[in-house]
């Protein structure tokens, strides 16, 4: 069994999610060597305001996000699933990364106690069953509870995949704290 991985105080994390929903900062995922997030087929969503992200990506790697305002991208995935800026050696525009890409926090699976099972996914769902949060005290073992209960209450109430049941669960805690 791998061991697990520190994910940090619950209630910390919990603050700074929130900052970085709000588009106040990102997330501080230790993600060490792990691209799973990288490389699971996932569509990133380049908003129109990211003019540094958009100065960075080859235009013939984007095209118009379906069903978003105007100027609004999505980056899609090569053959293997792979993020086409993502290269032996890391991110090639690290520095310059989406806004999608800053805030991603697979840390919000083991919070909701939800994880994906899609099968490019796997990676993903990996890596976030090794984190394990901490609690500084009662309160932020509560909000883990609130969040554990949100997530239980979604899926009882339609038939979501993981990624957006977690990330509402969580939302829905963070605001009503």
């Amino acid at each position: 069994m791998t061991r697990p991985l520190p994910a940090g105080d619950f209630g910390a994390w919990l603050a700074e999610l929130a900052a970085a929903l709000r588009g106040e900062g990102d997330t501080d995922v230790a993600c060490g060597s792990c691209v799973g997030c990288c490389s699971s087929s996932q569509f990133i969503l380049i908003e129109a305001d990211e003019r540094d992200a958009l100065a960075h990506i080859p235009s013939e790697l984007l095209f118009p996000a379906p069903r978003m305002p105007k100027g609004n991208m999505l980056l899609g995935y090569d053959e293997r699933g792979r993020c086409p800026m993502l290269s032996d050696h890391g991110c090639t525009i690290y520095a310059h990364r989406p806004r999608t890409c800053r805030t991603y926090d697979c840390r919000v699976f083991p919070a909701a106690g939800v994880y994906p099972d899609e099968p490019e996914k796997t990676l993903v769902a990996e890596r976030a069953r090794q984190w394990e949060f901490s609690y500084a005290d009662d309160g932020d073992r509560a909000l883990h509870d609130a969040v554990l209960a949100a997530a239980r209450a979604i899926q009882l109430a339609e038939s979501a995949p993981a990624t957006p049941v977690a990330v509402r669960a969580a939302r829905s805690v963070i605001e009503r704290a």
